[in-house]
């Protein structure tokens, strides 16, 4: 299953072409590094305003 997958997903996304980077001055950052990045803030961020569930009241 997840060999098949793997499979789909790398027929879609061509990998072997070379990176995308972004120019920011002096900062260089390639696209992937650059949208893992922002779903670890919005993970980060969602994890921090989603409130967590308690038994038996607030404490």
């Amino acid at each position: 299953m997840t060999a098949a997958l793997a499979l789909v997903v790398g027929a879609l996304i061509n990998l072997t072409g070379p990176g995308h980077y972004i120019h920011w001055g002096f900062i260089q950052i390639s696209v992937g590094n650059l949208v893992v990045i922002g779903l670890m803030v919005v993970t980060f961020i969602a994890a921090i305003l989603i409130p967590y569930h308690r038994k038996g009241g607030q404490s």
